[in-house]
């Protein structure tokens, strides 16, 4: 258990009066306010940034995971807070309301409209990288995680006490739990577990009040909401109780790749009509690319099917045979290893590297891209997959990502938590583009050619409404300038993100936050909204 876990039985209560925005920095305001509130002097320098500060570029920079958010013209932060105890929390809860600027979360920083550190008002960044602790119990295979935790982290612990227990979330090692665990993180082990939002158990919340919470004393409604409606609509979730999951000794993954003169066509259409509904032990993602052919200057479109399977090579193999022959698997195409293996595997690092590499929260693929998100409920018809290649060798770069559902996903009910895409999916599409030249033409370039695909992509997808993954953020899809019109607004994106359960977050957010102190430009409105005007979207 946490030792801050006794803050909820005693809480400091802090008062925040509004400081003068002319009468001093916001920065010396910000401190003042801090001492106020109960924080030490000597502490403040070792939380606190300012943009006069050396290490403020650093700071921000560290967890900044697209370079299209982190350009010259881009707003920074007036300030940057980097909490080291749960006090520096609820201090600046309570000191950025007499600021009236905007709080803005961070937890890893993978979000992929950059909500946590970008913002077109004055705002504050609250950095949680230094809340990482992980207490791993094998007795009741559960787990407590803080929000700054990496994925890496967290698997590197389990790790550590078991080779029989896993977590199901995601397949990149330096994201950050916070915001994973609320949007509904998925990765390999979905279809025979779920989601990472099935498997929690407990939680704990700074509220608007700066008080800290547990389940118990949040209640079931605000529980309920940060499994999958994003906790920074509603608080500052400080950490996660988890249940983890047992995995067998011997996983199997494997990597094929097919191309249009290798059948890819019907291949892929096979696999539409089977991914959800295949073994719940394997997990085939498809990547659809637009390579470079042998021909200089051709396009041609490749397949890469990427299988993990909670088994060994011989069963793994009796089970392609019978439910999927048209990939043609060979058991020399198959690689035995153990879960935590499978996560160096699927990030690219050679199975056998030290499992330390988990814990680098080093960051190496900093690029400019954009990302957006689809679900399919009914199999693309081969003559529409052969429209699509072609459509994506004209465009040129952006590739698609194809997640297979079923399984565990099929048996829980939509309102169960607010991640409603479940039972009828086939599979998710995530759209990806990156580059790396800064040159502002081929931002809008290429953010266009994504938004040209995906309008292609219309008939053969989800409808009324078209749904989207809340962690695959696109602001495409609605925003919110947080003022009147903030309901009608927010319903705009909120039914693609949540369906049905829209509505009911945000009768949570009107109980829990009815000021909208903890907004974005796609947070959950409430029904009252007394706040100041929010920002609005970006290219």
């Amino acid at each position: 258990m946490f030792p801050f876990l006794l803050l909820l039985l005693s809480f400091i209560t802090f008062s925040s009066q509004p400081f003068s925005a002319t009468s001093d920095t916001i920065y010396d305001n910000f401190a003042y306010c801090l001492t106020r509130n109960g924080i030490p002097s000597n502490q403040i320098s070792k939380i606190l940034y300012s943009p006069s500060n050396s290490s403020f570029s650093s700071v921000l920079d560290a967890y900044v995971r697209n370079k299209r958010l982190n350009t010259p013209t881009t707003r920074k932060p007036s300030i940057i807070v980097t909490p080291l105890q749960v006090q520096h929390i609820q201090a600046a809860i309570l000191c950025t309301k007499g600021t009236g600027l905007q709080l803005n979360i961070r937890s890893g920083g993978h979000d992929f409209e950059g909500l946590s550190y970008v913002s077109d008002v004055p705002f504050i960044i609250l950095d949680l990288f230094n809340l990482r602790s992980i207490n791993v119990d094998t007795a009741t295979e559960t787990a407590w995680v803080q929000a700054g935790a990496t994925l890496g982290e967290l698997y590197y612990r389990i790790w550590e006490k078991s080779n029989i227990l896993g977590f199901p979330a995601g397949l990149c090692p330096t994201v950050g739990v916070g915001g994973h665990i609320s949007g509904g993180g998925y990765g390999s082990l979905l279809r025979r577990y779920g989601l990472t939002v099935d498997n929690v158990l407990d939680a704990q919340i700074i509220d608007v009040n700066g008080r800290v919470l547990d389940r118990k004393a949040m209640g079931e409604d605000l529980f309920w909401a940060i499994r999958g409606g994003g906790g920074a609509s509603f608080g500052v979730v400080l950490a996660y109780r988890i249940r983890l999951v047992r995995v067998p000794e011997i996983h199997t993954v494997f990597n094929v790749q097919k191309t249009e003169a290798e059948n890819a066509t019907d291949v892929l259409y096979k696999w539409q009509n089977i991914a959800d509904k295949i073994d719940n032990d394997l997990f085939i993602r498809v990547l659809v690319q637009p390579i470079t052919g042998k021909v200089k200057g051709q396009k041609i479109i490749r397949l890469t099917f990427m299988g993990h399977f909670l088994g060994d090579a011989n069963r793994l193999i009796s089970v392609m045979n019978i439910g999927f022959p048209e990939l043609g698997l060979k058991r020399s195409d198959c690689l035995e290893t153990s879960w935590i293996d499978t996560m160096l595997w699927w990030y690219k690092y050679k199975i056998g590297t030290a499992k330390e590499v988990l814990l680098s929260r080093a960051y190496d693929q900093l690029i400019f891209l954009k990302r957006k998100s689809d679900y399919v409920q009914n199999p693309i018809p081969k003559d529409g997959l052969v429209s699509l290649f072609k459509k994506m060798v004209q465009l040129g770069k952006t590739g698609l990502v194809f997640n297979p559902y079923g399984g565990r996903m099929s048996e829980i009910p939509e309102n169960e938590t607010p991640f409603p895409h479940r039972a009828g999916i086939i599979f998710k599409i995530q759209y990806s583009v990156n580059w790396e030249d800064a040159d502002p033409n081929l931002i809008n370039q290429y953010v266009g050619e994504a938004r040209n695909l995906y309008s292609f992509m219309t008939p053969f997808v989800s409808k009324n409404p078209r749904q989207a993954f809340l962690n695959y953020r696109d602001l495409d899809i609605g925003t919110t300038d947080n003022g009147k019109n903030s309901y009608n607004e927010g319903q705009v994106y909120g039914v693609k993100y949540f369906k049905n359960n829209f509505d009911r977050l945000v009768k949570v957010k009107t109980m829990v936050d009815p000021q909208n102190f903890f907004r974005n430009e796609q947070s959950i409105p409430t029904l009252n909204l007394q706040t100041s005007k929010g920002r609005k979207g970006r290219k």
